[in-house]
């Protein structure tokens, strides 16, 4: 009789516990994290991991961003929300009872809930946030500008440009490509292809040295008069000193040595090498309203000809987190090479940003 009993009340206890289990996940509804960017969007997921300054998210409409943590934050959802109040006790036939079928008009609003747009798929968000994941720890930027003027000459200018970048604790380097086209009552007045990249190592908080590779190819240089095409390769080996290397500003000065090497295609075949020194400065500055400031200028104390100079300047403002605008102004005097074609440039450019 007793070992009866014992059996009876641990078959209820078990009982009890498998219907509280049930219960339990039945009243508990797991919420959502929410990704809220600086600029007040918000992605709706679960925050996977924080990982070197990145957050790992996985969204329900994108799938997996890598966001930076300086640019979002992360809403934690509940863990659980539980029912305000326990159920009423119901007939074992009310249970098995099928759940109550939603009307035509909240199974639309369901489903154009879930839907991803062609929009969505190809917002900067999105677009940014698979960038990323493509390039991993790189960062950059894809531009471009186009102009299509019509008065006393008709002129179309077009421009596109990339950027990546990568910063450690010491080293920084960045790679550059850019084209340029344009023309004017259908004659070709700029073709010219140019990449670059910067290599610079820094020595404590002060001293620096770096690198800068650049290649330019030009089909429509009319530096000697007439049409002509060379291809430039400039190297740049430099070391500076930092004046100022906070966040907001930073300001830089040193000097060079510089190997030109050009070869004239057109009108005929021609290679020149010259090494001439320089200086240089470069300013970076963050400003108020999500606004920046670059400038690099370098000066080319040149002998027995004209002095050369170019000087760059950018002004950028961020219209949102992916999506940037800036104003560029560059010229170039007198280059040391000697075929390399002045100019004076003005630039409004759209960009992407990752």
């Amino acid at each position: 009789m007793l070992f009866r009993i014992v059996r009876r009340l641990i078959l209820v206890v078990v009982v009890g516990a498998v219907l509280r289990e049930a219960w339990a996940s039945d009243s508990v509804v797991t919420a959502r994290d929410t990704l809220v960017y600086k600029d007040g969007d918000r992605v709706q997921g679960t925050l996977v991991a924080t990982s070197g300054g990145v957050l790992v998210f996985k969204s329900e409409r994108f799938g997996k961003l890598l966001v930076p943590a300086a640019d979002a934050v992360v809403i934690k959802g509940d863990a659980a929300t539980k029912a305000a109040a326990p159920r009423p006790a119901v007939a074992p036939a009310a249970t098995s009872a099928a759940k109550v079928p939603l009307s035509d008009k909240e199974t639309a609003v369901a489903r154009e809930n879930e839907r991803v747009t062609i929009w969505d798929q190809f917002s900067s968000g999105v677009l940014t946030a698979k960038v990323r994941d493509f390039f991993g720890p790189l960062h950059g930027r894809v531009a471009f500008s186009t102009e299509i003027v019509s008065d006393s000459a008709e002129r179309n200018n077009h421009s596109l440009e990339g950027r990546l970048s990568r910063k450690w604790e010491r080293d920084e380097v960045q790679g550059n490509a850019r084209y340029e086209y344009a023309e004017t009552n259908d004659v070709l007045t700029t073709d010219v292809l140019k990449a670059s990249g910067s290599w610079r190592h820094d020595f404590g908080t002060r001293l620096f040295t770096q690198y800068r590779p650049s290649a330019e190819w030009d089909r429509a240089s009319r530096k000697k008069g007439g049409p002509s095409e060379y291809v430039l390769l400039q190297q740049e080996l430099g070391v500076g000193y930092n004046v100022f290397t906070g966040a907001a500003r930073k300001l830089r000065l040193g000097v060079s040595h510089n190997l030109f090497d050009t070869w004239a295609l057109e009108p005929s075949m021609a290679h020149t090498s010259l090494g001439v020194p320089s200086a240089f400065e470069e300013i970076e500055l963050r400003l108020p309203w999500q606004m920046g400031f670059t400038q690099r200028g370098v000066w080319y104390p040149a002998q027995n000809q004209s002095q050369g100079w170019e000087n760059r300047a950018e002004l950028n403002k961020k219209l949102t987190e992916t999506l940037s605008t800036s104003i560029r102004h560059e010229i170039r005097r007198d280059n040391p090479d000697g075929n390399a074609q002045d100019f004076t440039r003005m630039k409004l450019l759209l960009g992407l940003d990752f």
